[in-house]
């Protein structure tokens, strides 16, 4: 994921940072518990395509070392 793109994609929900997720080629976002694929490196920034993060995942996952 190219690091300028991240630092200026947000969650469309919450406006919150997004923290790039290599392993599951997702864009997760802490604030609406939202992970968004990542598919062919192209971000799919819709919420009707993301993902509903479970508690453990978003005590995991998003972390510095996620990136």
């Amino acid at each position: 994921m190219d690091k300028k793109l991240l630092s200026i994609l947000v969650c469309p929900l919450t406006k919150a940072p997004l923290v790039y997720d290599k392993a599951n080629q997702e864009l997760v976002c802490a604030a609406s518990g939202l992970a968004y694929p990542v598919r062919d490196g192209i971000p799919v920034m819709l919420e009707s395509e993301a993902r509903l993060m479970t508690a453990d995942e978003k005590l995991n996952r998003v972390s510095p070392d996620a990136r």
